[in-house]
């Protein structure tokens, strides 16, 4: 079995069994200006008509980008129950969505204005592979937007819960794969995977996202990582109990404590074809 498949078939699994867990976990988030990062991504390709979403899971970036009309969207992920949520959502009944890998797309050249990632680029292997498929199905001028996780906001609950898990990572027999190619999670190597196959400068932005709430919004935030799939059942148990423990001298008198990561929020225009 390749890396990539490996990877893939991970994803797959984790998925038949919460196959909307970023929307749950992300979804209610709010930057600073309140958008959430599914609303920010959105608002990058603003005016492009036609847009695909690669990793699209259950379909809540499609069903936002729906809401202006007059739009031909498409959604390709490797989860099938992922997508039949996806099918159920408003506004997404015209929508292309397929059980593919972004390593073959199934569209033809030029097909899109706009292609669109949410927390999902990073978790692909042969990146370079995906960029190409990228480059050939997107319009000369089409844009590549991406949200990438970009880690803990200091002093805060998700901060504490992150060092928690590697401590219970360290203690558990198994590991999750190592998952995509770390490139992309900054500006430089994002730029290297796609300036070969012909796209311009990568505009690249950071923007803290609050996803605090009461003490169960915030675990059930935090334990929809990966790294939380092979644990076994009293592991993750305990990791709770701890983590409840840490982060109750955050509790504020309303009873919510704050929790916040950051994104990486990147774009880049198909300025040449190759």
């Amino acid at each position: 079995m390749t890396n990539s498949a490996v990877q893939e078939e991970f994803l797959r699994s984790f998925h038949a069994v919460r196959p909307a867990v970023t929307a749950e976990a992300f979804g209610r988030g709010r930057g600073p200006d309140g958008r959430s990062s599914y609303e920010l991504l959105r608002d990058r390709v603003a005016g492009h008509r036609r847009v695909l979403d690669l990793g699209c899971g259950d379909g809540l970036l499609l069903e936002l980008l729906a809401r202006d009309g007059g739009r031909e969207l498409a959604g390709v992920d490797l989860s099938p129950q992922s997508l039949a949520l996806a099918r159920r959502r408003p506004g997404l009944g015209a929508a292309r969505l397929h059980i593919g890998r972004a390593q073959e797309l199934p569209f033809a050249d030029g097909s899109f204005d706009a292609c669109v990632s949410h927390l999902a680029l990073m978790l692909m292997g042969d990146i370079e592979q995906v960029a190409a498929e990228v480059a050939r199905v997107l319009v000369p001028g089409g844009v590549l937007a991406c949200v990438m996780g970009g880690g803990a906001v200091g002093g805060e609950a998700y901060e504490r819960f992150v060092r928690l898990l590697r401590r219970a990572g360290e203690e558990s027999a198994t590991r999750i794969p190592a998952l995509g190619d770390g490139r992309v999670r900054g500006r430089e190597g994002l730029e290297e995977v796609l300036r070969p196959v012909g796209f311009g400068e990568v505009e690249w932005e950071t923007v803290p996202i609050d996803i605090g709430g009461t003490l169960e919004q915030v675990w059930e935030c935090v334990s929809g990582l990966y790294d939380l799939a092979p644990m076994e059942a009293r592991t993750v148990a305990r990791l709770r109990q701890d983590f409840l423990a840490e982060v109750t001298d955050l509790l504020t008198p309303e009873g919510t404590v704050p929790c916040g990561f950051k994104v990486r929020l990147a774009s880049a225009r198909l300025v040449r074809l190759v």
